[in-house]
């Protein structure tokens, strides 16, 4: 087989989750299949960037936690007026965050 298979990032915890959800205004749980999604996809995309895998899932640190947020808030919903700003402000982080040597993979 050509492709190694890459490794899922970990599902949010409910705290996590919760967290997003505040970030979002959202009062239940109707959208967290939606939120772990994406907060999946910000975990995949921060690694792509070489943030070391114990920092991408790691949901106590606070710029990773940011830039999840950040990311959750472009992404989320079909309607989302301030999307563009939003993805604006993640991708300055993800450079932020690619280029800090507390934070990328060594190599």
């Amino acid at each position: 087989m050509g492709r190694s298979a890459k490794r899922a990032p970990p599902a949010p915890s409910e705290g996590y989750l919760a967290e997003m959800r505040d970030a979002l205004r959202i009062a239940g749980t109707d959208f967290d299949g939606e939120l772990a999604s994406l907060i999946r996809a910000a975990r995949c995309d921060l690694a792509l960037c070489g943030v070391r895998p114990e920092l991408v899932k790691d949901e106590t640190d606070p710029l990773i936690k940011r830039a999840v947020t950040t990311y959750v808030k472009a992404e989320f919903g079909l309607d989302n007026a301030d999307a563009d700003k939003y993805r604006a402000a993640y991708g300055r982080m993800k450079i932020a965050l690619g280029v800090a040597a507390a934070y990328i993979v060594e190599g």
